[in-house]
Parts: C-alpha cells; structure tokens; sequence
C-alpha cells in the first residue's frame, strides 16, 4: 500500500488490506474456470463473441491498479470500474446460453466489482 493512499479519506466499510489479497485470487479462478467452459464449448468454437467482452473487462480490471494507484487518477479509476462491470455483466448474459455455470461463476466478481466500485466512489466523493 503506498503513502498516498495511506493518507486518502476511505470508505468505513473498506476491508483491511488481506482480504484483498484472499479474494481477488478466488475470483481469478472462477474467471479462469468460466471463460475455460465456455471455450471450450462445442458452442463457441472457432471463435465466440461473448469471450471478445470477457477480455476487454479483464483488460480494464488489470488496468485499473496502474491507473488509481501508479497514477492516482481517482475518477478515471472510478470511470474504469464502472465499464468493467458493465462489461463483466454483458459476459455473463453471454455466457449463460453457452454455459450456466461459465455465467454463475460471474456472479461473486459481479459482488466485488460493485463493492469495489462503492469504495472508488467513496474515496472521489471525499478527496
């Protein structure tokens, strides 16, 4: 954790900083498990549109760290993880018709993603 963010205004309802590091790897492999299953799928060979949207979200998820904490743009990380879920959401209504449980397995991502984006708003309201 580096100093500037030691010194912002957080949210009362931030977890201490391990739980972080005990969740994001569970949602990693529910990500890896769903987008594999649907991969995989009979459906979505050679090539499947809803994994266009899983990359582009995972491609705003591992940006979002480098912009809030490297750069410390607070809005554009906020502006980041709201296109994230809203990406990560539209893969999971993708998913679903190709495989139920590629879909639920979004669902726990979907739950941090939306804490995730409350703690931003916060930190940008108070700031």
């Amino acid at each position: 954790m580096n100093n500037w963010y030691k010194n912002l205004k957080t949210a009362p309802w931030n977890p201490p900083p391990y739980v972080f590091g005990i969740v994001w790897p569970i949602l990693y492999i529910f990500l890896i498990i769903s987008v594999l299953l649907v991969l995989f799928d009979k459906q979505c060979f050679p090539y499947c549109s809803p994994i266009t949207y899983f990359i582009l979200q995972m491609i705003l998820n591992l940006s979002w760290t480098t912009i809030f904490f490297r750069y410390q743009q607070i809005l554009l990380g906020l502006i980041t993880i709201i296109l994230m879920l809203g990406l990560a959401i539209i893969t999971m209504i993708q998913f679903y018709p190709i495989n139920h449980l590629a879909a639920y397995l979004f669902v726990p991502y979907i739950a941090w993603l939306g804490v995730a984006l409350s703690l931003n708003l916060y930190i940008f309201l108070y700031n």
